[in-house]
This record gives structure tokens, C-alpha cells and sequence, in this order.
């Protein structure tokens, strides 16, 4: 049976982008368990959701309703150099617990941090997270990325990004990226393009 999960930034013991979240979730169950009834999400805060910091609170659902719920304190992976990665035959249109096509694409990162998705030729996501490139005047998000995600959508209608098909030899007319994603904030992490490699030979 598919399972799906949503991971929720939480400060100061609020919530960030709930609607958003609670959203897709419902979009998510409608399309893959039609009749399913709608979530709250409020229904499922847990108790330790004011802890120090930066909290990470991961449901896991399915056509049951949700079925794990924990909040723990989360750390940001460093990431400092990104290798590019074809994936023309990964689909992750929608946020599965099964990741293993993303995590055999991570292993192909070599000596970088992370992998950079190509797919038909198009720059996608890292293998956590949606990215942005400035071109010297604006941030542009790839317009076809293997996942839509709500920080990126909250970016776009606040239109500090805009979307454009951005190929790999296109690069070099860019000059920083962005990686980011709903717990990872706009900014946080920022890299030159210089720090994105070529695919492993």
C-alpha cells in the first residue's frame, strides 16, 4: 500500500506553511484513495512540539489517515558542492515514504554533498530539496521539478521566484544557487554556481 509522508519546520512551537502541508496531503489522498475523508493536521500536533530550536515533526499517512507522527530536533546537512545526476526515469511527483530512486541517485554524488537531478536535459532538485538560480536581476526555480514543494509554492505566489526551464549548459549564466525545501529556509543555504559539478565519468 502507498505511503506517503510530510516533514513540517516548527519554531518556537509553531507550525510553519500548515496549510500548505495539510493541502497537499488531502490533494495527495484524494488522487491515490478517492472518498478518503480530508486530514487536520492540528489534529495531529504532538505534544513536544515546543522544543528548542528547529523541530522536524514527520507524519507518515496512508489510506488508513496517519500512522506515525514524531517531532524531533533537526540539524541541516551541510551542503557546500552539488554533482550533477541524470534522472530521466525517476518519478517523485508526490512526496512517497519510498525514496529509493532518489537514494540510489545520492549515491552517485561521489565526492559532492549532495546530486543535482537532470532529467530530459532539465535541472530538477537536489535529492532533498527544491533549488533557485540567480541570474544577476531574479531567482529562478526550475519550472519542472521532480516535486512541487510547499516552500516553493509559497515562494512563487509571494513571487520571489520565478519559474523557468533552466537546462544543465545553461549554467554558467547564473551566478548562486539556493537549495530549499520546508525545513530548510529560503537562504539558508547558498552555494556559488562554481560549487556545481559535472557528472562522474
Amino acid at each position: 500500500m502507498c505511503q506517503f509522508i510530510e516533514s513540517i519546520r516548527v519554531e518556537g512551537g509553531l507550525p510553519r506553511l500548515l496549510f500548505y502541508h495539510e493541502e497537499r496531503m488531502n490533494r495527495t489522498r484524494s488522487l491515490f484513495f478517492p472518498g478518503a475523508p480530508a486530514l487536520r493536521l492540528a489534529d495531529y500536533l504532538p505534544e513536544d512540539i515546543d522544543g528548542p530550536g528547529v523541530m522536524k515533526w514527520r507524519l507518515v499517512y496512508g489510506r488508513d489517515g496517519v500512522t506515525e507522527c514524531t517531532c524531533t530536533p533537526y540539524r541541516l546537512r551541510p551542503v557546500s558542492s552539488l554533482r550533477l545526476v541524470e534522472a530521466d526515469k525517476v518519478d517523485y511527483a508526490y512526496k512517497f515514504l519510498d525514496r529509493s530512486a532518489l537514494e540510489r541517485c545520492f549515491a552517485r554524488r561521489g565526492d559532492a554533498d549532495d546530486v543535482l537531478l537532470v532529467r530530459d536535459g532539465l535541472l530538477t532538485d537536489t535529492s532533498i530539496a527544491n533549488i533557485a538560480l540567480y541570474d544577476g536581476r531574479q531567482w529562478c526555480t526550475p519550472a519542472h521539478p521532480l516535486l512541487c514543494g510547499v516552500k516553493r509554492r509559497s515562494l512563487l505566489e509571494s513571487r520571489i521566484i520565478t519559474e523557468r526551464d533552466i537546462r544543465a549548459e545553461e549554467l554558467g549564466r547564473y551566478s548562486l544557487v539556493r537549495v530549499f525545501n520546508a525545513l530548510i529556509d529560503w537562504g539558508e543555504v547558498e552555494l556559488p554556481v562554481s560549487a556545481i559539478r559535472m557528472p562522474a565519468s
